[in-house]
Parts: C-alpha cells; structure tokens; sequence
C-alpha cells in the first residue's frame, strides 16, 4: 500500500490515506501521559470533541513521543494531504502554461 522509498505521492496514495482518515475515530485526538497530563491511571488518547467524546486509545509499547506522534496525525494528516492537493494542483496549473 506504502512506498518504502520517498517517491512522488500520487492520487492513489492521498485517496488510501484519505479513506484511513474517514475510517478512524473522530478527531481530535488529544495524548495525555501519565505523569505529565494527569497524576492517576494510564497514558491514553482521547479521541473525539468534549461534547461527543469516543473510546480512548491505550498502546502498549509505545513510547511518550510514539503517543504524542500518533495523537498529533490525526489532525495533521488532513492538513498536510489538503497541502500536497494544493501545491499537486499549482504544478499542473505551471505545467500546462508551460505547453
């Protein structure tokens, strides 16, 4: 499904990406580590808007910056796929000027 390589994105790939997104628990996604968020119980994400919370993530192995990672994508994700559409289109827009 990935590439292991750092080749182009194509519209396949931000279409598999896109079909994850829609498939994961709603956002956002909010990391809180014991210890550092909250004093009691496991390090979790939150998933979910305060007035339609869903179920909390726990991972197992993970570390504090594996969670932190992990949480943050779920925001992020759209954003830099919104990105690439944005700069995939200015580059045809150039390169058909350039015919």
């Amino acid at each position: 499904m990935w590439a292991d390589d750092m080749s182009d994105i194509t519209q396949k790939d931000l279409k598999d990406l896109k079909n994850l997104l829609a498939k994961a628990s709603a956002g956002p996604w909010v990391s809180y580590i014991e210890g550092r968020d909250h004093v009691a119980g496991d390090s979790f994400i939150m998933t979910g808007p305060a007035s339609d919370r869903g179920e909390d993530i726990y991972l197992t192995g993970a570390t504090d910056a594996d969670q932190d990672f992990i949480a943050a994508a779920r925001q992020e994700i759209p954003r830099l796929i919104a990105e690439v559409e944005r700069l995939q289109a200015l580059l045809r827009g150039k390169q058909t000027a350039a015919e």
